[in-house]
């Protein structure tokens, strides 16, 4: 009777495994549940930039997908400063710009992107929020 009880309790783990298994990939099973494609937004479109409100940042089109080439030109940039330790800070070419760290709240920036390399990040945490893209011209 133990022996059969133990076949039961061992079934039973085995049936529960697949079944959490199924329907998932490796990606929602690492905790990601949305993926963005990569874009080039329009000259003259309006990006989008986040930081905070935990130790996420992001450059966006408006279709939300994450900018990782552009056209040179002059686009709007609407930032969202969530955080009160994080800073949101893009520079290239001859841009430099960033929100304040101890500060929160939205910024709208007008900005010429000449051709080259762009990146954007977090200065207190630089080593993990971060992210780039290219302007071409």
């Amino acid at each position: 009777m133990r022996r059969m009880w133990i076949g039961f309790v061992v079934g039973l783990a085995v049936v529960a495994l697949a079944l959490a298994g199924c329907g998932r990939d490796d990606e929602d099973a690492a905790g990601t549940s949305e993926t963005t494609t990569a874009t080039t937004a329009a000259v003259g479109s309006t990006l989008s930039a986040s930081v905070g409100p935990g130790f996420e940042i992001s450059f966006t089109s408006a279709d939300g997908a994450d900018v990782e080439t552009l056209a040179a030109g002059t686009y709007t940039v609407e930032v969202d400063d969530q955080s009160d330790i994080h800073n949101f800070h893009l520079s290239g070419g001859s841009v430099d710009e960033s929100t304040d760290i101890g500060g929160t709240g939205t910024d709208t920036w007008e900005l010429t992107l000449d051709e080259g390399a762009y990146s954007f990040v977090c200065d207190p945490h630089a080593g993990s929020m971060s992210g780039s893209f290219e302007v071409s011209g």
